[in-house]
């Protein structure tokens, strides 16, 4: 069977219900949608994504990527992007892994190969696309696999994702998860700014304040932040705080306006005409339609 066929399976399988499903392999995640999906904004993981079945589309540092079967996707930061299903029916769903990234082992990998590693310039220095190889799709299957034999998941999956990485290291976009490792390079420094935004998003804030988390002069940041994620700090924050209140609208049935004060709006107009431009439609609207499809929920 050609691995691409049985990746495809394997997922079905175990992917039995739409949008997200986590799985007990450590940062591994799968992903179902049987019909296409409305775009959704999210923040993506520093993870890998190997598409088995349909088509992705994903806007992103003012790019448009479009990734189907035979591709995988790459991104390196926590980053705000546009997505959706394009390519999915009852028949044929989309079928996705996600891998999310681990980058303590990454960064033992880079010492322990002790090779230079080619530095890629993509146009988005935060995620890539490339076709998947075959080395590395008979690697998610044994990775997948170990759902059928879960007894040896704690022995076998850390080997697996090992192996995973190594592969993507020696991939066309090795630079790319390079760069993370790299002591003051610029995507650390970034970095280090959107985890005090991830976390303080609630807050106001200064520029000041999130230059010297990231450790650099407040131009500087303006300018890497932007180079690397296409947005602001504080356009940055406002993507959090909207996603926030959607969730808490969505999961927790709060009202807008207490949605919007626990996420760190004063004026409940100035929230709900951020959240409209934002999604598309105002709180009630858009919650009531995402809970009925709820795969448009899916991430990756």
């Amino acid at each position: 069977m050609k691995p691409h066929i049985e990746l495809k399976e394997l997922i079905a399988r175990h992917a039995t219900q739409e949008g997200l499903q986590a799985t007990p392999v450590p940062r591994l995640t799968l992903i179902r949608a049987s019909q296409p999906t409305e775009p959704m904004h999210g923040v993506h993981k520093p993870s890998i994504c190997i598409i088995a079945q349909g088509r992705k589309r994903v806007q992103a540092c003012e790019r448009v990527l479009e990734y189907g079967a035979g591709n995988h996707l790459i991104v390196s930061l926590d980053l705000p992007v546009l997505g959706h299903v394009i390519d999915a029916t009852p028949e044929e769903p989309y079928l996705c892994l996600r891998l999310d990234l681990d980058l303590a082992l990454l960064g033992t990998l880079v010492l322990e190969m002790n090779a230079p590693i080619g530095q890629t310039t993509p146009s988005c220095k935060a995620l890539g696309v490339a076709q998947t190889p075959d080395a590395l799709l008979n690697a998610a299957i044994r990775l997948v696999g170990l759902l059928d034999k879960p007894q040896d998941i704690p022995f076998l999956a850390p080997l697996i994702e090992r192996e995973l990485l190594y592969l993507l290291l020696r991939g066309e976009h090795a630079g790319l998860l390079h760069q993370m490792l790299t002591p003051n390079h610029r995507l650390q420094n970034v970095n280090r700014a959107i985890n005090w935004i991830r976390t303080n998003f609630h807050r106001p804030f200064s520029i000041e304040i999130i230059a010297a988390e990231a450790r650099m002069s407040s131009s500087s940041l303006h300018e890497h932040f932007r180079a690397m994620t296409s947005m602001s700090p504080l356009q940055y924050q406002k993507q959090l705080r909207l996603q926030e209140a959607r969730r808490l609208i969505l999961t927790e049935a709060l009202d807008a306006a207490t949605a919007g004060r626990k996420v760190g709006y004063d004026s409940p107009s100035q929230f709900s005409r951020e959240y409209r431009r934002q999604f598309g439609a105002p709180p009630v609207s858009d919650v009531t339609r995402l809970k009925t499809r709820p795969g448009d929920l899916a991430e990756a």
